[in-house]
């Protein structure tokens, strides 16, 4: 069943962050979850391997046991103006708003370490940045997003989309989505509100 307010697994990606030596990891299908254990499962020091509850989009997980470069993002989508960062399955609501918009499109694989080098580019070469996290946004993964940018020295606007801080009441995920505007049609249209400002 839908889960309640103390149990939607929403605090782990900011707690898990604060943790020295820790690397988090947030596969967006269930080929990256495959990947990103096999990464985990290879490494000698601590990692967490952050998934969604219920089923995934469907893509073909393979048998292989290959690994990824930690700490690496990977780039969907090359577009224009906005650059969306996706982070677990959030990536899959931005690829519709991406596609609209003629975005860039970033999985970004690991909440810790970032990757900076995706980050700054992102920052560099676009109006906008958007990220989008199941967890909650006080110290998440777009957080992490924004010391990035702040590090560097640079200015760009950062819009993000995930948990607000207050407990949320018992839901489906789509329910829940719906309810904190979690859906590409709201992200959507939040961002085209925000471009028109920047504009």
């Amino acid at each position: 069943g839908a889960d309640g307010a103390t149990h939607q697994g929403v605090f782990d990606i900011a707690e898990l962050r604060s943790v020295p030596n820790m690397t988090v990891m947030t596969p967006s299908n269930e080929r990256e979850t495959r990947l990103l254990l096999n990464t985990a499962f290879a490494m000698d020091t601590p990692a967490a391997v952050r998934y969604p509850r219920g089923k995934g989009p469907g893509t073909d997980p393979g048998e292989d046991f290959e690994t990824v470069e930690i700490g690496r993002a990977l780039k969907r989508r090359t577009g224009t103006r906005t650059a969306f960062l996706g982070f677990g399955s959030m990536t899959n609501v931005l690829e519709k708003a991406a596609q609209n918009l003629d975005g860039t499109l970033w999985d970004m694989r690991f909440v810790k370490p970032i990757d900076r080098e995706a980050v700054i580019e992102a920052a560099r070469t676009h109006d906008l940045i958007v990220t989008a996290e199941e967890g909650v946004l006080a110290g998440g993964a777009g957080d992490a997003v924004m010391e990035v940018i702040a590090e560097a020295g640079l200015t760009t606007p950062v819009l993000c989309f995930g948990i607000p801080d207050e407990f949320i009441e018992q839901g489906t995920q789509a329910e829940i989505y719906e309810m904190l505007g979690l859906t590409p049609e709201a992200i959507e249209a939040k961002v085209v509100e925000r471009l028109a400002q920047l504009s």
